[in-house]
């Protein structure tokens, strides 16, 4: 079982794998993203006390946070963009976009599925 490290003494590794899983992305996911290996994003996930530098703005943008908060700065949680579509769910939006029109009536219909189905149950909780 992991052990739980609190956000504000994680070290650089285990604040990038809790922010890559809380935007939902696997290691491959975010590497191809990047347009870098797995590995590299195992090596930066592991307790290192050394940021990868070139990479920061990069994994900002793609995890939808700050700088600051990835570096764990107390400012970077005042600073965390607002919430605005990922870099990855814009990129599927746009190929849902060029899907024809029956495909692409198919899967917004199922998206509209999941979407009512939640908003069902929100309401009724």
């Amino acid at each position: 079982m992991p052990k739980y490290t609190h956000p504000e003494t994680e070290g650089f590794g285990a604040r990038l794998a809790r922010l890559r899983k809380a935007a939902g992305f696997t290691q491959t996911q975010l590497a191809e993203e990047l347009g870098i290996s797995r590995r590299r994003i195992a090596y930066c996930e592991a307790e290192s006390s050394h940021p990868p530098a070139a990479l920061l703005k990069d994994l900002a943008r793609v995890l939808n946070t700050s700088i600051e908060e990835l570096l764990g700065s107390d400012k970077g949680k005042q600073k965390t963009r607002s919430k605005s579509l990922s870099p990855r769910l814009e990129r599927r939006l746009k190929q849902i976009e060029n899907l024809s029109p029956k495909p692409k009536q198919q899967l917004l219909s199922i998206i509209d599925s999941f979407i009512a189905a939640e908003q069902n149950r929100v309401s009724r909780s």
